[in-house]
This record gives structure tokens, sequence and C-alpha cells, in this order.
């Protein structure tokens, strides 16, 4: 099978790493020549990381071989299977699935990595919407097992199998979920920060004791602060004003704090600033 990748920021490049370790050929496709650039060295530098830790099957050059950058959607035109992964806005999204969609075969596979918006909405903009879903990978794709995988109204019962079945295949452990804002991970995860975020707001504690009391406290890998810088504060906002929207609830409403962050370009670890400071590598 080709697979073919549109959108090569952190998600996109991630995706197509993971099918080029698992053997498959691989178009990377972004309007960016900037950022392609930015995702080769990317996924370089985590191959080469993997292969230190004797996690990969293959050599990273063989691996990167098989992987095709380029800003020409008419590269996709052969695949088998296309996954977008643009910015969480519906606009560039729908955009991005009318050109897919009139580049590629009518039997094409055609995923989208969305993490909150609708399957149903977003199938308006697939020719034959039966052959689109959700495919959610989780940040960093390589490590994390998790896909959210979303069936629309439309979306074929044998696809939803077909592709559950590759991704255990390349190592990932899907769960199945029906269309509704935010699946289940960005649904219950998205208020938990947006709590801690007016917890910070209010001066109940600082963001480390915040973060602390979920490390310790709820046995957590990472406290829900250290958790939206690493997600993007930009990402969360988008997902929060998603999700206030299609169900109008003010638990999904984001916070000024996160609004003030992102309005001044704090948008966690990517730029150096968020809830914390960090290092950012040149």
């Amino acid at each position: 099978m080709k697979f073919s990748v549109v959108g090569s920021g952190t998600m996109g490049r991630g995706i197509g790493q993971i099918f080029a370790q698992s053997g498959y050929n691989v178009v990377q496709v972004d309007v960016s020549k900037q950022a392609l650039d930015n995702a080769r060295v990317a996924i370089i530098d985590s191959l080469n990381k993997l292969e230190r830790k004797g996690s990969l099957k293959d050599t990273p050059d063989r691996i990167i071989s098989r992987m095709e950058f380029t800003d020409n959607m008419d590269s996709i035109s052969e695949s088998d299977m296309v996954i977008e992964a643009v910015f969480e806005r519906l606009d560039i999204k729908t955009e991005t699935l009318k050109r897919i969609g009139a580049t590629v075969g009518k039997n094409t596979i055609i995923g989208s990595n969305t993490s909150s918006i609708s399957i149903n909405l977003l199938s308006a903009y697939v020719d034959n919407p039966e052959r689109f879903m959700g495919i959610h990978f989780f940040n960093p794709v390589p490590v994390m097992k998790l896909v959210e995988l979303v069936s629309g109204e439309k979306t074929s019962s044998d696809l939803m199998k077909k592709v559950y079945e590759l991704l255990v295949t390349i190592g990932k452990d899907p769960v199945t979920v029906r269309d509704f804002p935010g699946f289940v991970s960005n649904r219950v995860l998205m208020p938990l920060i947006r709590e801690a975020i007016l917890a910070f707001e209010e001066s109940v504690a600082s963001a480390s004791d915040i973060d602390k009391t979920f490390r310790l406290g709820m046995n957590h890998p990472m406290g829900p602060l250290e958790l939206a810088d690493f997600i993007g504060l930009d990402v969360c906002q988008d997902i929060m004003e998603v999700l206030y929207t299609n169900y109008g609830d003010p638990r999904f409403k984001p916070p000024i704090t996160l609004r003030n962050l992102v309005n001044s370009k704090k948008l966690g670890r990517k730029t150096g600033e968020g809830f914390y400071k960090y290092e950012v590598k040149k």
C-alpha cells in the first residue's frame, strides 16, 4: 500500500514516520517547503533516537528513503490511503479535504486526524463519504499506541474494520468511537485542563503545585498545565472553541488566561513559553 499524509506539522510528520517505519512508502505533503524541511529533520532525529534505544527493525536511512517530501498535491494521486493532518480549523480542513478528493481515486481511503471536529460535518466535503473516517493519533505519534477511530453516519463498517486491523499491524491499539465533538479523549480532557487553568487563574495554587497534585495524587505522568503546554495552547484553545460551539456548555469555554497566552504567542513548548518556560532547539 502507498500512504500519503497531508500536513507536515508535529502530528503529520509523526504519522508519516510510523507508516514508513512499518515498511510502507509514504508521501509527505505540505504547502510550506520550510515545514517539509523541518519535518525531514525532525523525523531523522526521532529515528536516530529510536535506533539508539533499539526500537527500530530497520535503519533510519532505509526508513527515510521510503518517504517523499513534496509540496505537490498531485503526488498523492496513486495513494491507497491519505490522512489529512492540517490545523484544527474547519475552514482549513474542509478546503484540504476537497483538494484531496479531487486528486485521488474514488476508492482511496481518506482519514482525518481531527481531534474534535465532527466527522459527519467533514464528510460533506468528501466524495463517496463511505470511504471517509476519523483517524485521531496522539502526540508523540511514534510512541503513543492509542488511536481513536471515528465512524460517521456514512462510514463503511468494512472500512472501520480494515483500518482497525491495519493500525494493529503497525503497533497501535485503536478504540472505536461515535461521532460526538471531542470524541472520548478531548471531551474528557479539555474540561480538566480548563479547570486547572481556572485554578491557576484564581491563585488557588501555583502552576507547579497544580501539576504536582495530579502527578503525585492521581498518578498522571504529566500535570494538566504541563500537558496543555505539550499539546500547544493554541491547539487547546481551538479544541475548546469547537466543543463550546457544538455543546454550548460553559465547561468547554476557553478561559481568559488561555486566550491571553495564545494572543501573546506563548503557546507552550513549541514557542519556549506557556505556563512554564522551555529551551527551544534552534
